[in-house]
C-alpha cells in the first residue's frame, strides 16, 4: 500500500538499467587513460568523484564498457563481504565494470530521492540475491525492485531533508577522523618521550625512562571462569560479552555468575592469536578461551601500558598463541608512575572526545534511519516548497 497521490512502480518502469565491462588487461593502451572506471569496491553509499583506475578511449571503444552520465545510480550486483547491494551516485561521467548495475532515471524523477530509497532497502535487496540459492544480483533482479513514486516536488523535499542529515553525519565523521588522527600524533609524541608533560609543580618531567618487558609490568589470568555459557544475547540483558577483536561487545547476557568486575581495577583483554587488545573498566564476561585478561603489577598504570601496546607494530604470523612465548617479552618505554598518570590522563581526555563523537554519530545514523522509515514509505508526509509558499 502506498499513500494517496503516490504510486508503486519498479526500477525498470522509471529507469534504464545496464551494466559495464572491462577492457582487456592484455592490451596496455586500453588502460591509464582519462576515463574513470568504477569497480564494486568503490560503490559504498556515497557520491563517486574519482576512481582508482582509468581507461582510455580505445579501451572504451573496444570493450563492453559504457560511459554513464553524472547522477547515474550504481548498484553492486556482486562482490566480497557486504559489497553486494550497496549503491553509489556518480558525481562524474564514468564507466563501470560488469559487476555494477547502472540505473539512469527518466526525466521527472529525483535522483537523490531514489538514491536514498535504495540505500534504505540495502538489506532486503541483498535478500533478493539470496533467493533460490543465488548469491549475486542480476540486471533482471535490479529492474524488478519495487519503488514508491511520490509526486516530483515531494520526492525533492524528502531528498532535501535526508540530505541534510547526511551532511550532519559526514561532518561528524570528519570530526571523528580528525580526533583519531590527533590522538595518533599525540601518542607518537607522549609515548616515546619526545614531548614531556608537566608535573604537579608545573615543571617538565625530567626523570629517565627505561625499557620494560610487558611480562614484568602485567600479570595474566586465563578467562576460563569468566566464559559465557549461552550465546543467546539480548540488549535487554546487562552484562556485556567481550572479544578483544574489532567487534569488542558481542552482545549482552543475563548470566549472573563468572563475571569479571573491572570497575575498580581496569584490565586489558588480549587475543592470544591476533594480539588485538582492548582496555576494559566495567564488569564483563568473555567469549573465547584464547583471551588473556591482563592486570597491572604494583607501580604500573595499566592505561599507560595499554596505550603503549597500541604503538607496537608486531607482524602476526601463523596460528599460535603469542602472550607467553612472544608478547610478554616485548618492551615499551616506561617513565615514572607520576608521568604515566599524566600521559594517561591526557590520552583519556582525547578518548572521551572520540567516544562523544562516536555516540553522536551513532545517534545521527539511528535518527536518519528512523526518518527514512517514515518519509520513504509515506507514513510521514512533507509539504513541497511550492505548497508551503502558497500558504
Amino acid at each position: 500500500m502506498v499513500p494517496n497521490g503516490w504510486k508503486l512502480s519498479t526500477i525498470e518502469e522509471i529507469a534504464s538499467v545496464s551494466s559495464g565491462g572491462t577492457p582487456s588487461r592484455k592490451v596496455p593502451e586500453y588502460w591509464n587513460g582519462n576515463i574513470p572506471w568504477v569497480t564494486t569496491a568503490e560503490v559504498h553509499f556515497e557520491t563517486i568523484t574519482d576512481t582508482a583506475e582509468k581507461i582510455s578511449v580505445n579501451g572504451l571503444e573496444n570493450s563492453s564498457a559504457k560511459l554513464f552520465p553524472i547522477d547515474t545510480i550504481l548498484m553492486a550486483m556482486y562482490g566480497q563481504g557486504k559489497t553486494r547491494g550497496q549503491v553509489a551516485k556518480l558525481g562524474i561521467e564514468a564507466t563501470t565494470n560488469q559487476a555494477c548495475a547502472a540505473i539512469v532515471l527518466e526525466k521527472n524523477h529525483d535522483v537523490e530521492y531514489y538514491f536514498q530509497f535504495l540505500m534504505s532497502r540495502y538489506e532486503s535487496i541483498r535478500e533478493m540475491a539470496n533467493s533460490g540459492g543465488q548469491q549475486n544480483l542480476s540486471a533482471g533482479i535490479v529492474k524488478s525492485i519495487q519503488v514508491p513514486v511520490p509526486p516530483l516536488p515531494e520526492q525533492k523535499k524528502i531528498a532535501q531533508i535526508l540530505s541534510t542529515w547526511d551532511q550532519a553525519i559526514t561532518t561528524t565523521e570528519q570530526l571523528l577522523a580528525n580526533s583519531q588522527q590527533q590522538k595518533k600524533a599525540l601518542m607518537q609524541q607522549l609515548l616515546t618521550g619526545k614531548k614531556r608533560l608537566h608535573d604537579q609543580n608545573g615543571q617538565p618531567f625530567t626523570g629517565e625512562w627505561h625499557k620494560k618487558e610487558l611480562g614484568k609490568l602485567l600479570d595474566y589470568t586465563q578467562p576460563t571462569k569468566f566464559l559465557v555459557k549461552s550465546s543467546e544475547y539480548s540488549d535487554d540483558h546487562q552484562t556485556p560479552v567481550l572479544t578483544a577483536g574489532k567487534t569488542f561487545i558481542l552482545g549482552y547476557t543475563n548470566e549472573n555468575f563468572g563475571i569479571f568486575d573491572a570497575r575498580n581495577e581496569p584490565v586489558i583483554i588480549f587475543d592470544d592469536f591476533t594480539t588485538a587488545s582492548k582496555f576494559v573498566d566495567f564488569p564483563f564476561k568473555a567469549k573465547s578461551s584464547a583471551m588473556k585478561i591482563l592486570t597491572a603489577k604494583e607501580g604500573v598504570l595499566i592505561k599507560y601500558v595499554f596505550e603503549a601496546m597500541q604503538m607496537m607494530n608486531y607482524p602476526v604470523g601463523g596460528h599460535q598463541r603469542h602472550w607467553i612465548s612472544i608478547f610478554s617479552n616485548l618492551v615499551i618505554p616506561f617513565p615514572s608512575i607520576e608521568e604515566q598518570q599524566k600521559i594517561a590522563a591526557v590520552l583519556t581526555a582525547v578518548d572521551n572526545e572520540i567516544n562523544t563523537l562516536k555516540q553522536k554519530l551513532d545517534h545521527l545514523k539511528q535518527e536518519k534511519k528512523a526518518l527514512m522509515q517514515q518519509l520513504l514509505t509515506g507514513k510521514r508526509r512533507v509539504k513541497p516548497e511550492a505548497e508551503m509558499a502558497e500558504q
